[in-house]
């Protein structure tokens, strides 16, 4: 069974749907509909083997915390294996599957992607932490998988409390968790921006606007007036922030969803290209080789084969 516990929060707008070949679920909460919240904190208690198919949680982010036991992750259509005590970070949008060996005992903190943004705010070193999926690996540091487990357990307890400054008790926990597990990883690991707190708060806001127009094939200006920042300051922000130009970062997001296609739809390459902005299959497999170092179905047929290895990762 699955032990959980969950923090209310007013409502937020859904994003509109996007065209995509990887399923988008919402997390299963014990509670009515009508309950909104911000914070879910669950403990799966099952017993055996457990394997979900690649999959994205469109309006969350997620941590799950591996007490013991160990599986393979598959991330992106890349097998990551895993061993406790660690923690799994997925941010949101990120596919991933999940194959536990048998009687794996684990904590799943989600994040409802608003709140999380407001966390994250606090310090350039969260927003790093979030950028990408990560497994951090724990057993290393003495006691510190004790400490990351009581700091998930006192989440628990207080995001289904109902007493005075449970909001405010939540979000200490949760700061304090990110913290730990943040302090436990190298900060070159972390990919922590070298730019200054504006740039990095300028380049989160443009990662943002990549993902709602980057089929749209909008100009660079576009996105600079969205934001109400000139284009020189854009590209000083990305290079000082992000060590990226702003067109290589709209590139990178569109090779992320391309590879998603790729490897887990069923869509042909004129699909694809079509679905991503592109008027020409064969600019867009050009592009693809470019930037990638394969065409679209030679990448397709070679990730394809990463799956039936998992049994092997172990």
């Amino acid at each position: 069974m699955t032990n959980s516990a969950s923090a209310k929060h007013p409502p937020r707008a859904r994003a509109g749907s996007q065209l995509t070949t990887v399923p988008k679920v919402r997390l299963y909460v014990d509670q009515p509909e009508e309950k909104q919240w911000f914070v879910h904190v669950g403990h799966v208690t099952e017993r055996g083997r457990w394997r979900t198919e690649p999959h994205a949680h469109p309006e969350y982010g997620q941590l799950i915390f591996v007490r013991n036991g160990r599986g393979v992750m598959n991330l992106e259509g890349r097998n990551v294996p895993f061993e406790g005590p660690c923690a799994l970070l997925l941010p949101t949008e990120c596919v991933h599957g999940l194959d536990y060996e048998y009687d794996a005992d684990r904590w799943v903190v989600t994040i409802e992607v608003s709140y999380l943004a407001q966390v994250n705010a606090r310090m350039p070193e969260f927003i790093a932490l979030w950028a990408a999926p990560r497994a951090i690996t724990l057993a290393d540091s003495d006691g510190t998988g004790i400490d990351v487990y009581n700091l998930i357990h006192s989440l628990a307890q207080e995001v289904e409390s109902d007493m005075v400054g449970h909001v405010t008790g939540t979000e200490a926990l949760l700061t304090l968790l990110l913290l730990k597990l943040l302090r436990e990883m190298d900060l070159d690991e972390t990919g922590r921006e070298s730019g200054s707190r504006h740039d990095v708060r300028v380049v989160e806001r443009y990662r943002k606007l990549i993902d709602e127009h980057f089929r749209e094939n909008l100009p660079l200006q576009d996105y600079a007036s969205k934001m109400a920042i000139s284009l020189v300051q854009l590209r000083a922000a990305c290079a000082s922030a992000a060590e990226q130009s702003p067109t290589k970062m709209i590139h990178a997001r569109i090779i992320t969803e391309a590879k998603r296609n790729l490897i887990f739809g069923d869509m042909s390459v004129e699909q694809i290209a079509f679905g991503l902005g592109f008027a020409d299959a064969a600019y867009f497999t050009r592009f693809f080789r470019r930037e990638v170092g394969q065409a679209p179905s030679q990448f397709r047929a070679a990730a394809r084969q990463q799956p039936q290895k998992m049994g092997q990762s172990r």
